[in-house]
């Protein structure tokens, strides 16, 4: 299980990749955004979209299952305080092969709470093109690792 001191600063984790669906793309729309460039093949194309696309949020949705594979799911994480920032730089079209990576920009043990170490990311998702889709700025609570609790408490 990773814990906070496995995260240093430049620390990257790199995506599996995955190939989007025009039925994934259609199914998560339909529940959850359903715009017609998401659920209608000729109104997507019909967008300046260009093609049926993913909404921001299924991009998004994909972009965490994608950390949750790279890292998440092995570490000792207590969930995150927030997003700093989401960016949805180019549409995801049926077809596009996305994959990317999540670098560590910043760690710091929590003030209020020493056995809980903050660390901030900035995760980038590209299509098969190397072209940006989404970026996101976002941190992680995960939990220190009892001998760096007691080191600490133990100067």
């Amino acid at each position: 299980m990773l814990c906070f001191k496995d995260f240093p600063v430049g620390r990257r984790f790199d995506f599996t990749s995955h190939t989007v669906t025009m039925d994934e793309i259609v199914a998560f729309a339909s529940e959850f955004d359903p715009q017609p460039m998401h659920v209608d093949e000729a109104a997507g194309k019909a967008s300046i979209l260009g093609g049926l696309s993913a909404s921001g949020w299924h991009t998004s949705a994909m972009m965490m299952r994608m950390l949750c594979a790279s890292y998440i799911d092995e570490t000792a994480a207590e969930g995150s305080p927030g997003v700093e920032s989401m960016e949805w730089k180019r549409p995801v079209l049926a077809g596009d092969t996305l994959s990317g990576h999540c670098t560590v920009v910043e760690a710091r043990l929590s003030r209020s709470r020493p056995e809980i170490g903050i660390v901030r990311f900035v995760a980038e998702v590209m299509n098969q093109r190397g072209e940006f889709v989404a970026v996101c700025d976002y941190a992680n609570m995960i939990r220190v690792s009892a001998e760096e609790v007691f080191a600490s408490a133990h100067g």
